[in-house]
């Protein structure tokens, strides 16, 4: 295949469909996935990691902690062996990290190196090269890491790690789980305690997964809510045994395209419900959405269930900013549902959508209203006229996704409860979280 058909866009158009019915496992957790491969290359001996997702953000981290030494291989579909390092013990990369698409590897790899005697070289194309370092570099250069950083603080960047580096006690500035998980993971070999001062709860499965592989890390929550967390560094961590549980962020698509689409019927197995990542279904559920919980259980200090989602009359509803980093990356799939519920729905303090792959609230606005959503976008969220059910009128010209993948799936879905049906301007993308995504669609529609 020739470089240009490899660069070549795909674009798809997604056409409603009759019911969604039949049963479904989406692919495995990518922050539990991220986070088992990197602790796993620092852990002494051999951690075995099952559902892993094998999207290309993963891979992604998976390359680089190769090019620091730790061995990680795939035994088979899902299925992969870390050989660790050990903490402190991580290799000089010989060529730059390329981190593809992804934000996650960029910022807690930064973290990782930060407090290694190494210098990584980090690139990305173009779409996390438009993305802001300056988060992460902020604290990681307190701890004593140095950065030679495009401008604005972006990739391609050069970080020269710190050893040793210097243990910080850092509030942090906007609610997010991957600038405090980069200075706990630079905490790891860190002499001494490092903290994370965190006013709003996000995501915690680093938290979750350090303390699993052995790390000394306490959480302690103050009168006003603010999360203390210590991790105590120059930690000694141990191979775990690791099943991933389904990405909840991956089984939103699903969950929205059954609601809406009339007569569906879909469980879907083993999804990830961590309290801190579970906000979408709690507010579909506010908004009217049937979703019910099978075989409720804990896996690997992760509680997980089978969720049954069938056909449901969706009513608009101001949704608590409080929610929004429970379900950050959940929000352009709710502004579909929204576009087809009864009356208004309004959401606001997502400032930190315009900053993701793509600004997600000026690039959902702009695709749900050419496909005939009624739209208003503010500074920092989106307020939305439901058509009470009816199909939106569909979308005549494609839909820019901005190389972004949860736009070009939610206008997937978007297409589904359509007349007309939504092109989207290329399903590449949706590679990067998603691989087997269209397949899987494919299989529910009867």
């Amino acid at each position: 295949m020739s470089h240009a058909a490899d660069t070549a866009m795909r674009p798809l158009r997604f056409m409603p469909s009759g019911p969604l019915k039949g049963t479904i496992r989406v692919p495995g957790d990518k922050s539990i996935s991220h986070r088992s491969i990197m602790l796993g290359a620092l852990a002494v001996g051999e951690t075995k990691v099952t559902g892993l997702l094998e999207g290309e953000d993963v891979l992604a981290t998976a390359a680089a902690m190769r090019a620091m030494g730790a061995s990680v291989e795939r035994v088979a579909e899902g299925e992969w062996r870390v050989h660790g390092v050990g903490v402190g013990a991580l290799l000089q990369p010989e060529a730059p990290l390329d981190m593809g698409n992804s934000g996650t590897s960029t910022r807690l790899l930064m973290g990782l190196v930060a407090s290694h005697p190494i210098s990584a070289t980090f690139i990305g194309d173009a779409s996390l090269s438009k993305r802001p370092m300056g988060r992460v570099i902020e604290p990681l250069s307190q701890m004593g890491a140095s950065f030679e950083a495009s401008e604005g603080g972006r990739l391609p960047l050069i970080l020269k790690g710190a050893s040793p580096a210097v243990p910080i006690s850092y509030r942090l500035p906007v609610a997010s789980a991957q600038v405090k998980s980069a200075v706990l993971l630079a905490g790891l070999n860190t002499p001494g305690v490092t903290t994370v001062l965190e006013p709003v709860p996000t995501r915690d499965h680093s938290e979750r997964m350090l303390r699993g592989f052995g790390a000394e890390l306490n959480v302690e929550v103050e009168t006003d809510g603010t999360r203390v967390i210590t991790i105590r560094g120059e930690a000694e961590l141990r191979p775990q045994v690791i099943d991933v549980p389904g990405d909840p962020s991956s089984a939103a698509f699903f969950i929205v395209a059954a609601l809406l689409v009339p007569g569906s019927d879909v469980v879907i197995e083993n999804v990830g419900l961590n309290p801190t990542r579970a906000g979408l279904i709690d507010v579909l559920r506010q908004m009217g959405g049937q979703i019910e919980e099978i075989n409720a259980r804990e896996v690997g200090g992760e509680p997980v269930a089978d969720l049954r989602v069938t056909h449901s009359v969706l009513k608009g509803i101001e949704v608590d900013p409080a929610m929004a980093p429970s379900m950050i990356d959940e929000f352009p799939a709710l502004f579909v549902a929204a576009s087809l519920a009864e009356g208004t729905t309004r959401t606001s303090g997502l400032d930190e959508l315009r900053v993701k792959e793509s600004d997600r609230l000026a690039v959902m606005a702009t695709a749900l209203a050419a496909a005939g959503a009624r739209i208003e976008e503010h500074e920092d969220g989106l307020v939305i006229e439901g058509t009470g059910g009816e199909p939106l009128a569909g979308a005549e010209n494609a839909i820019a996704t901005h190389l972004d993948h949860r736009i070009a799936m939610s206008m997937a879905v978007a297409g589904l409860a359509s007349r007309d049906g939504v092109e989207v301007d290329d399903t590449r993308p949706i590679a990067t979280s998603f691989p087997v995504f269209e397949t899987m669609l494919d299989g529910l529609k009867t």
